[in-house]
């Protein structure tokens, strides 16, 4: 499981082009298989950096077993790299959340990860 959940000010033409690309590119980044990256791409234009409109973006990402000090350094730089490309926002308009609930914490399934895979 990850989810990652991106908010911005960015109007896409092909959301949804931009979610499976996203998708693929999560996978290959946290390591994790395709099946089952959740992406959610969410379109704000009242969304404000430094009291500016210009682009800018939030990304909170959930995963089990994988978000450590040393991983997210890796994935900032590819992730942030990744908008910029994608989306145009440069990397001091936005912001990367990390979080690992834990195995116990996150429900799949009628149960939790904790139960399918044991406690961490």
């Amino acid at each position: 499981m990850p989810s990652l959940e991106i908010k911005t000010n960015v109007k896409l033409d092909d959301p949804k082009k931009f979610v499976a690309e996203f998708s693929a590119f999560a996978a290959e980044t946290l390591g994790k298989p395709l099946q089952y990256i959740c992406v959610t791409y969410t379109y704000n234009e009242y969304m404000a950096w430094n009291a500016t409109f210009d682009p800018c973006f939030l990304l909170a990402i959930v995963s089990l077993d994988n978000i450590n000090a040393d991983a997210n350094e890796k994935y900032s730089k590819v992730l942030f790299e990744h908008v910029e490309q994608k989306l145009n926002i440069p990397d001091h308009r936005g912001y990367i959340s990390f979080t690992d609930p834990g195995r116990e914490n996150l429900g799949h399934k009628r149960t939790t990860f904790g139960s399918i895979f044991g406690k961490k």
